[in-house]
């Protein structure tokens, strides 16, 4: 079994941030001054305090503080008013239908997720072009009757409960899931039987925020993460209290033992798993994306406790224990990663022995073990490619994939040569491939069928200089006869943050935008995880700023080189992304005509005060250190708004149940050029109801976004819904 905190997406990166103010510590020195009435445009007013905070040798502007307290009376009407001034103007706009209407086509299909083989039995999600919501499905083997495991469509009237993570047992007889409400991040967990279909009254268990349930191989329980509940912890405090427990199913839940006790510090994150066999418990002590420690325990020996496998390293290890042998893949020493392979019994570092090397010119993405092979997804150039090596590290082979995309990880059990993997590119949507491990041969399991015609396009793999000569690639994804003379509408998509990676996949989101002959353009920042270690660090802490102007190179590249000119040019980013959109609008307002920002961090002096935000530092610094806090000011987007300056138009798509980055940052961003901009461009809050960080996960409410996202942004950039 493969065991790890978390997965490079920052999904898991971002967890609670309460809006209370009883979780912000305030500023040791306040204080008041003037601010000068202006004159306001058609949008809701918006009152301006007179606060100056003194940090280090700064006095630091911050009138709309006001606006964290989402609970405060006059917050929730600001939001109200925000929200349905963005939504009348939105649902004004000529195209808008079509657009929805094509949204409609592509949202409501029909599509099977890669499976998990669990005792001889199959489970998989699966959409449907008539379902909200996707449902859960198992069947005995490949050839057995498909029976609904877990349908969320069913779970409330509203559609506003939703299902996260699911993990059934290694008999496949039991599955434990979590129930979130709003979809959001919050969630409790439940067991439900599978042969029965019935779910378990005692088996409860809330604070499971951040619980990946690991069985043990008797199905009789699972170890998890709990992260308590109680208001009297201060959010921002609240990931420090993480613990790993021990839930014996038909016991009370409140009386689980704690395996592993909490760490205190609330900038790490602690999570643990059980090998397949039961017998090698891990547990990940990890410290933003760049290294983590491991312990590890002898569950056969009474008594044992955790030893370290690895401590107080710069360096990532994720650890996969088969047959009393540990498998480490790390990036020390080696930026690309690299794997060890050690006896569990004589664990100490003297005794690794590397079994595969580094590839300088392809980064270790993830390993799996697979019918007594390892599995390895490796990133070459910014796609995937997927390898076979015996237990010893020896070759076996690479698989063919259709092309240049994406790839999941090769699934399938320690024993069994049986296994799946996913594939699909920008032009290819996701297929699912059967995989025998001892063979090679493929099949293909699965596929999604849609109303697009894929051959008049094209992907290509571009590379441009940054600011600092640094060379960075991009992909870009147009029409094959679309002319390069700068009158084309283009959307610069980015991220470039915790070890993400940027890979060529298949959204069907963009194919309207496509179809209207604009041109979608993905660049792999520094930030990411695409070219290793290195890569990441060149844009984490001191060196964010290097992202920020990777990202307009790659903007300043696309008009220089006639796929668009800067007012047919739209950015787009969420999360870590709409970090990276807000610095790009406010350090280069003129180089866009349109910008759509979603769930973001904006403030980065405060984003610490809020929830989990302290588990950030490592990525992006502290406002407590000097030298940090210069830097983060330096390029924080609320902090550079400038007023008289002539913004582009900006559509801020944000979420009332968002308890990763808290909503206070897209409410305090538009507010500030709301009031700041000279120009005449709509600046607008869209909220999304019931829906956590990641959206709501009904396709109705995916439809009606992506429809007023793109109309605003084929209106500002003179575009216009292709109707056949």
């Amino acid at each position: 079994m493969r065991t790890t905190i978390l997965t490079s997406c920052l999904a898991l990166a971002f967890a609670s941030c309460s809006s209370s103010r009883e979780a912000i510590k305030e500023p040791a020195k306040v204080t008041p001054v003037e601010v000068k009435a202006e004159p306001r445009r058609a949008f809701p007013e918006t009152r301006r305090d007179a606060i100056l905070e003194a940090l280090f040798d700064q006095q630091v502007a911050d009138p709309y503080r006001w606006l964290e307290d989402e609970k405060a009376p006059e917050v929730q009407e600001w939001m109200r008013l925000q929200d349905k001034a963005a939504r009348d103007w939105l649902a004004a706009r000529s195209g808008r239908e079509t657009l929805e209407k094509r949204f409609r086509e592509l949202f409501y299909v029909d599509s099977i997720s890669v499976p998990h083989k669990r005792g001889g039995r199959l489970f998989y999600s699966r959409t449907h072009a008539d379902k909200e919501k996707a449902i859960i499905y198992w069947r005995e083997g490949a050839g057995g009757e498909e029976k609904v495991l877990l349908d969320p469509n069913q779970w409330s009237e509203d559609g506003t409960v939703s299902l996260g993570i699911w993990t059934p047992s290694w008999d496949g007889k039991k599955v434990a899931y979590a129930v979130r409400p709003n979809a959001a991040d919050e969630a409790t967990l439940h067991v439900l039987d599978v042969d029965s279909g019935e779910v378990s009254k005692l088996d409860v268990i809330e604070g499971a925020k951040y619980a990946s349930p690991s069985w043990t191989p008797d199905a009789k329980g699972f170890y998890y993460e709990y992260l308590p509940t109680d208001p009297s912890i201060p959010a921002s405090e609240r990931p420090g209290y993480t613990e790993l427990r021990f839930h014996a199913l038909g016991t009370d839940p409140k009386q689980d033992p704690v395996i592993h006790p909490k760490t205190g510090n609330p900038s790490s994150f602690l999570g643990g798993g059980v090998s397949r066999d039961g017998r090698w418990l891990f547990v990940y002590i990890q410290r933003g994306w760049n290294e983590n420690d491991v312990y590890l325990r002898d569950l056969k020996k009474k008594g044992d406790t955790f030893r370290p496998l690895v401590l107080g390293k710069d360096a990532t290890y994720e650890v996969s224990a088969w047959k009393n042998q540990l498998y480490v893949v790390t990036n020390e020493g080696a930026s690309n990663k690299r794997v060890f392979k050690v006896a569990a019994t004589k664990p100490e570092r003297a005794n690794w022995k590397e079994i595969v090397p580094e590839d300088p010119e392809a980064a270790l993405e993830g390993m799996t073990i697979v019918f007594g092979q390892l599995a390895l997804l490796y990133m070459k150039n910014a796609a995937n490619e997927l390898r076979v090596t015996t237990l010893d590290g020896k070759p076996v082979r690479t698989i063919a994939l259709p092309g240049i995309g994406s790839t999941s990880p090769i699934y399938g059990l320690q024993d069994d040569e049986e296994a799946y993997y996913s594939f699909s590119s920008f032009t290819v949507p996701r297929q699912v491939y059967k995989l025998s491990m001892k063979t090679g041969a493929t099949e293909l399991w699965s596929e999604v069928k849609l109303p697009i015609d894929p051959s008049p396009y094209e992907a290509e793999q571009v590379w441009f200089p940054s600011k600092d000569g640094t060379k960075v690639s991009m992909f870009v994804v147009r029409r094959k006869d679309l002319p390069c003379d700068g009158s084309n509408p283009t959307l610069l998509y980015g991220y470039g943050g915790f070890n993400v990676s940027m890979t060529p996949w298949f959204s069907s989101s963009i194919y309207p935008w496509l179809e209207a002959g604009g041109v979608y353009a993905v660049p792999n920042l520094r930030g990411g995880g695409e070219y290793g270690k290195r890569w990441h660090d060149a844009g984490k802490g001191a060196n964010k700023q290097n992202v920020f102007d990777d990202y307009v190179a790659a903007a300043e590249w696309l008009v220089a080189n006639g796929y668009t000119s800067p007012k047919k040019l739209a950015i787009y980013g969420g999360s870590n992304g709409g970090l990276l959109v807000g610095a790009a609008m406010t350090q280069r307002p003129e180089l866009y005509g349109a910008v759509v920002c979603a769930v973001p961090l904006l403030d980065m002096v405060r984003y610490h005060l809020f929830g989990s935000g302290r588990t950030w530092i490592p990525e992006y610094g502290t406002a407590e250190k000097e030298d940090e806090f210069k830097l983060l000011v330096a390029y924080s987007p609320y902090h550079r708004t400038k007023q008289g300056t002539k913004y582009p138009a900006l559509l801020m798509l944000s979420a009332d149940h968002d308890d990763r980055v808290d909503p206070m940052h897209a409410r305090k961003f538009v507010a500030a050029i709301q009031h700041d901009t000279a120009g005449e461009a709509p600046v607008l809050l869209r909220i999304e109801a019931n829906a956590g960080h990641s959206g709501a996960d009904q396709v109705k409410k995916s439809i009606a976004k992506s429809a007023d996202m793109y109309s605003f942004l084929f209106e500002q950039l003179g575009m216009t819904a292709k109707t056949e």
